[in-house]
């Protein structure tokens, strides 16, 4: 089905922009890149979709939607106004809950516009040297603001979580994989619960991204913001995203 997608953490990917190019190591081993690549394409041509824009519309099903799995809405090339007309389509669909997520902070602070109630803002970090992305992310006036912490290829050991609700950790999956230390994941495991930070554990990673399995420390940690829950069919209300601060 369009939109559908294996990641854990969402429900559905939408791509009304898709290219971007590489901004630090964790970009390295890009999987959206190989999967472009693969078709022929050229990954560094980013490329706004219009067409695409109205997908959520027909999603009537409430889901958490994944906005650019495949490139960066904050990406340079992506002029804000048509960041504009993806988050005029967010207002559009409340029943939903848009995860948006960058490696580029201060564009994503810079935007001059206001942020629907229900888009959550997260940037990704991969490292000690990354970590300093999250005093940005703190200054961007969304609901929820997360912390993706995949591919984590290094330890960090200082990590500021304040005005942080959730932090997702994962290793690297493809060819070229790099090792990721179980004592690193317990790190921030450890804050997070410590700090009343939600806790998400994606994958240990490996040649796919389930060579390794989900468990850490005997169980799965697939905590969400505030309580929420990834919906089932068994549940697949969500708590609207307003009603998270």
């Amino acid at each position: 089905m369009p939109g559908t997608t294996a990641i854990e953490w969402t429900n559905k990917t939408w791509n009304p922009v898709t290219g971007c190019t590489k901004v630090s190591p964790g970009c390295d081993h890009c999987y959206a890149e190989r999967l472009t690549n693969r078709f022929g394409r050229d990954f560094t041509q980013v490329s706004l979709h219009p067409n695409r824009l109205d997908a959520p519309l027909h999603w009537r099903e409430p889901s958490y939607i994944f906005v650019n799995s495949m490139s960066d809405l904050f990406h340079p090339r992506v002029p804000y106004t048509f960041v504009d007309q993806v988050f005029a389509v967010i207002r559009q669909c409340p029943q939903h809950t848009f995860q948006i997520l960058t490696k580029r902070p201060s564009r994503m602070r810079r935007y001059p516009g206001l942020w629907p109630a229900n888009a959550w803002a997260g940037i990704s970090i991969e490292s000690q040297d990354y970590a300093w992305r999250a005093d940005i992310l703190r200054k961007v006036p969304a609901a929820v603001r997360f912390l993706s912490i995949e591919p984590l290829i290094g330890p960090i050991a200082s990590l500021d979580l304040q005005g942080i609700h959730w932090v997702i950790v994962g290793g690297e999956s493809g060819p070229g994989h790099r090792p990721l230390d179980i004592n690193w994941v317990r790190t921030l495991r450890d804050q997070s619960v410590s700090e009343h930070v939600a806790f998400f554990f994606k994958q240990w990673g490996g040649l796919t991204p389930k060579s390794g399995g989900r468990e850490l420390d005997g169980r799965t940690w697939d905590e969400m913001p505030r309580g929420l829950a990834i919906p089932t069919p068994e549940t697949p209300r969500l708590v609207p995203a307003f009603a998270v601060s």
